[in-house]
């Protein structure tokens, strides 16, 4: 697959959640905290890859992630609405890389809760099994 790399490098996309107990620290496994779990935001970032991606995209084909590399940097309790967002800094062949931040919204105020870079591979879906 050939991927127009002018096109996709900028593109944006996003995705928002409002932090439940299902996304805590404590339901993942990853912590014994009720605040938003590190992998829980790790897959936010990954759907606003999605997100920004999709367009681009033939209905034959989809992207896997292959690389993560983010720094949480500030907790968020339950209750309080996330939004990751990714922007495309690479292309090179199958192989996108994409910028991706979390912010917190509180109180009016956002603040960035997680920041790092995504790596993803274009695959053809037929490649993998149902």
């Amino acid at each position: 697959m050939h991927l127009d790399a002018a096109a996709m490098t900028g593109a944006t996309g996003s995705a928002t959640i409002t932090v439940t107990d299902a996304d805590t620290a404590i339901s993942a496994g990853s912590g014994d905290l009720p605040v938003l779990a590190t992998p829980r935001m790790v897959a936010l970032m990954e759907q606003a890859a999605c997100a920004a991606l999709a367009p681009f995209l033939s209905p034959e084909s989809t992207t896997v992630g292959v690389h993560v590399d983010v720094r949480h940097t500030a907790p968020t309790p339950i209750g309080v609405v996330v939004t990751a967002s990714a922007r495309v800094t690479d292309v090179s062949r199958s192989r996108i890389v994409l910028d991706v931040v979390a912010e917190q919204q509180r109180d009016g105020v956002s603040e960035q809760i997680g920041v790092g870079t995504h790596t993803r591979v274009v695959v053809d879906r037929a490649s993998f099994p149902s």
